[in-house]
């Protein structure tokens, strides 16, 4: 007879002794050597045997009447090894080798060998226990076997969190009871004296059985009584220890605490399985609810955006010009407006809709969903091409104003030089027909003939060097008309009248010279001297007629070449006035000498020269107006050389300024295009030195804004070209947007890549290691693969996809999938999916189905009544909204079908 306190030692040791047990994650042998720093005395005590008997009969007796039996004296009736084997037979679920069922020793020992032998079939190594002990009746080696066959087919197979056995059933108790008052399961024995653990135990899975807040706990029987008869008449556990038994020990016996407590494991076992259930479909509900916020708010977002490019493409795409400079500087100051105010939010928008669009699809990757198809009309190609058109009539628009706006400033450049010139020669033409028909010569003597003859000389070549005044007041009305001039109709009229008026002074002039002609024959006398005076005066008072119109002449000029030109014309109109002032001496001595001639000769002249009304006075007093026009000239001159050195400078300073801003915008952009290759830390520190990295742009803000102000400026200065710089402000626009997009699109593909790595538990060297495998193959950086340099990445990463025909079937498989368009390009974050896909699991319809099944009882529909139950209200309302009604033959009223609700949730995104 083999010693107990022996036996005890040698039958606790599990499957990692020998053999290949089927439960949880640890193994049974290593809770049972824990159990060598028991007390040992403590093993001896007859309570402690008293309440393992009772507790283990109670046990079997659970067991064996599902066989329609049952036993009453643990350590005599499994003596002959029937019941022994017919309780395995109904714990394991499987069939042992057929009982002898003669009465002799030797048959007995056999059968209790079957039994042995199957228990050691389950990797469980009895050391000590042989059959005979067990049919002569041996206690404490019956009860050591019991126990053992608790431990491997009650026991074992519980685990939570890895852990196994005694320290599973341990944990599960801790966390099932903590919420409660005075409660704190430490161990198997002491910390369940009070009862309050059982009944905690109880409460937590069905509360409605357990008044829990009246329990005291200085009333140990009474709890403990109120928790065994609950579980045995309401939990179908029997009742396998008696309250007194339990109080009246100073330490509880462990193996009895335990087998009673796994019971309570086991009886709420399909509760635990619902509740894992209810979180996997929260779960998958919550991640479904906040993918179609995601979508509306796109939607949403979207639809503002192409809605504001839809009305302002219309705006911009309005070319009516106005009448005057005044309403077209309004036109540019508007048009300055929105692309100052207006339209920076909205390409904010544009770039933040895109991130959100790319985060959302994400999502939907990682939660096995299928991408998001925005509604027609709204997709990110069609916001793509809305702003492409709203660029392209934004460029227009600029373009077209600033062309109107130099045809307006040419146009009344034009019309008042039309009015200037138009003024002097009307005033010229004043009283001229009157005196081309007055009949004078009817009456005058042969002198007066001669004079007139004279005098019409002249007039015939004032006229003749009027005529270029009137063709250039032709050509200034033809040019106001081709350039569309708003007021052409009266430069028309007024024009034509000139030249009506022209053509009627050539034919009187015509007429009135055949007169004196026909006159002059009979008339001989003339005075020379006069007469040269006239001739010389005519001309000199035309020039200086020109040469006043020519000072008076308004100009307009756009750069420092042009009136550098002007003031070069002007000072060599400016060196030919010592000619001309001896030119005005030389016919004012003719006009002295006709006088004094006569004086000395006493002829009495009749009033003024007879041939000419230019008298000396005249020509004094426009010489003098000449002199004093010079240096007020040379004043315009001055002040729009001022003007030009001024546009210059504006030109230089915006020049200096692009020409740093816009190489350094160029120089960010590359940089951002490195970093987002290189591996430097963590993706936490990638995306922190990106954020450093985007605030050192924001920062750099400040200079663009600078050079809108010079920009602004040389507008107003109505500056057109620049020659100093090849950027324009629009190419600096463009690529500070561009910089801009850029960097918050990195920042977010970085996000996108922690997302997928949390959501798919990749760890950052896993991560690291999947861009260093990438970069390597990207000889180009330019963030994507060929098929060819794919294949290599995979086989740097252990695939076996080599040139054969199950290389080529797995790598066209592959293919298929990062690569679904045929692009022929594999991108980063296709790859990071492919292999996070790879590596980790991820939520399927089926775990779902399988998870509402749970829920369900196993019946293949599911009732509002049990949504809610299982389920938080919200998610509990959400799935009841959605699901339709079940039509299967087993249906009841108001059965729902989670099987199609399922598999709508990664089918159709929109439920």
């Amino acid at each position: 007879m083999v010693d107990y306190h022996a036996a005890n030692q040698s039958y606790q040791y599990g499957p990692s002794s020998g053999g290949n047990g089927a439960g949880g994650g640890g193994s049974m042998g290593d809770y049972m050597a824990q159990e060598d720093d028991w007390d040992r005395d403590l093993l001896l005590d007859p309570a402690w045997e008293k309440q393992q008997r009772k507790t283990f009969t109670a046990w079997c007796n659970s067991h064996l009447r599902k066989a329609g039996t049952q036993i009453e004296n643990i350590d005599e009736d499994f003596r002959d090894g029937l019941k022994l084997m017919l309780l395995l037979e109904v714990i394991s679920g499987e069939r042992l080798p057929k009982p002898e069922r003669g009465k002799m020793r030797v048959h007995k020992i056999n059968n209790v060998n079957k039994a042995l032998d199957f228990i050691a079939s389950k990797g469980v190594k009895l050391v000590s226990i042989g059959a005979e002990e067990i049919v002569d009746g041996n206690a404490k080696m019956t009860l050591g076997m019991i126990w053992t066959i608790i431990l491997r087919f009650a026991i074992q197979d519980i685990s939570v969190e890895e852990t196994s056995a005694k320290e599973g059933l341990l944990l599960w108790c801790q966390r099932k009871t903590a919420p409660y008052k005075n409660v704190n399961v430490q161990n198997f024995h002491i910390s369940w004296k009070d009862g309050l653990a059982f009944n905690a135990l109880i409460h937590r899975h069905r509360p409605e059985l357990i008044e829990y807040d009246k329990l005291r706990k200085d009333d140990p029987v009474t709890n403990l009584n109120n928790a065994f008869e609950v579980a045995e008449k309401y939990l179908d556990i029997p009742k396998m220890l008696d309250a007194e038994d339990i109080v009246g020990t100073l330490r509880p016996d462990e193996k009895a605490i335990m087998t009673y407590v796994s019971c309570f494991y086991h009886a709420f076992s399909g509760a635990q399985k619902a509740e894992t259930a209810a979180n996997r479909i929260c779960k998958v509900l919550a991640v479904n609810q906040e993918n179609e916020h995601l979508m509306e708010d796109y939607e949403r977002l979207a639809s503002d955006l192409l809605e504001w490019i839809r009305r302002t493409i219309p705006w911009l795409e309005d070319r009516v010009p106005q009448k005057t400079m005044q309403e077209m500087q309004q036109k540019l100051e508007d048009f300055r407006d929105y692309r100052r105010v207006h339209k920076p939010p909205k390409v904010q928008e544009k770039c933040q809709l895109e991130i959100n669009f790319n985060t959302l699809q994400t999502k939907l990757r990682l939660s096995n969903r299928p991408a998001f198809m925005p509604s027609e009309g709204r997709m990110v190609s069609d916001i793509n091409n809305g702003w492409q058109h709203l660029e392209q009539a934004e460029k227009g628009y600029e373009e077209w104003l600033l062309n109107e706006i130099r045809r307006l400033e040419r146009l009344d450049h034009l019309a008042e030089k039309f009015r200037q010139k138009a003024s002097i020669h009307e005033a010229w033409t004043d009283g001229k027909e009157a005196m081309l028909k007055h009949r004078d010569y009817e009456t005058a003597t042969l002198s007066d003939i001669k004079a007139l003859i004279r005098k019409h000389e002249a007039f015939e070549s004032d006229l003749a060097a009027h005529q270029d005044r009137v063709e250039q007041i032709a050509a200034i009305a033809q040019e106001l008309n081709e350039l569309d001039y708003y007021d052409s109709h009266n430069v028309n009229t007024r024009c034509q009248k000139i030249c009506d008026q022209w053509d009627a002074l050539g034919s009187l002039t015509h007429s009135r010279r055949e007169a004196l002609e026909k006159t002059e024959k009979q008339l001989e006398t003339i005075d020379q001297l006069h007469l040269e005076y006239a001739k010389r005066a005519a001309p000199f008072n035309n020039w200086m007629e020109s040469a006043m119109e020519d000072l008076q002449d308004m100009f307009i000029v756009h750069t420092i070449e042009e009136i550098e030109g002007l003031i070069s014309a002007h000072d060599q109109f400016k060196s030919t006035l010592p000619d001309a002032d001896r030119e005005r001496e030389a016919i004012l001595a003719i006009h002295k000498e006709a006088q004094r001639i006569a004086e000395s000769n006493h002829i009495k002249l009749s009033g003024s020269n007879p041939y000419t009304t230019v008298t000396p006075q005249i020509i004094n007093s426009k010489w003098e107006k000449v002199q004093q026009l010079v240096p007020k000239r040379d004043h315009a001159l001055l002040e729009e050389q001022s003007k030009q050195q001024s546009n210059e400078h504006l030109r230089r300073q915006f020049a200096s300024q692009a020409n740093v801003v816009g190489p350094w915008i160029q120089t960010k952009m590359e940089e951002i295009g490195r970093i987002s290759i290189e591996m430097n830390g963590t993706l936490e520190d990638q995306l922190n030195h990106l954020k450093r990295y985007e605030r050192s742009i924001v920062d750099y803000k400040p200079n663009l804004d600078l050079l809108e102000q010079q920009h602004q400026l040389i507008q107003e200065a109505l500056i057109f070209d620049n020659k100093h710089t090849n950027y324009t402000m629009e190419h600096i626009r463009v690529g500070w947007e561009q910089l801009l997009t850029t960097i918050a699109r990195t920042i977010n593909e970085v996000e996108n890549q922690i997302l997928t790595r949390d959501a798919k538990g990749i760890s950052q060297e896993q991560m690291q290691e999947f861009r260093a495998s990438f970069n390597h193959f990207d000889k180009d950086h330019g963030g994507a693969l060929g098929p060819e340099e794919f294949k290599a990445c995979l086989i740097s990463l252990g695939y076996d996809v080599e040139n054969d025909r199950q290389g080529d079937a797995e790598f066209n498989r592959i293919m298929s999938v990062v690569d679904p368009n045929h692009s022929g390009l594999v991108t980063f974050q296709a790859f990071i999916d492919f292999m996070s896909r790879e590596t980790t699991d991820t939520d399927t319809a089926d775990q779902v189905i399988a998870s509402f099944k749970v829920l369900a009882g196993d019946k293949n529909f599911i009732t509002a009544e049990e949504l809610r139950r299982e389920l938080p209200p919200d998610q509990a309302e959400y799935c009841i909204a959605r699901m339709a009604p079940y039509q299967g033959p087993d249906a009841v009223p108001g059965a729902l079908d989670y099987k199609s609700f399922s598999t709508a949730l990664y089918g159709e995104s929109d439920l």
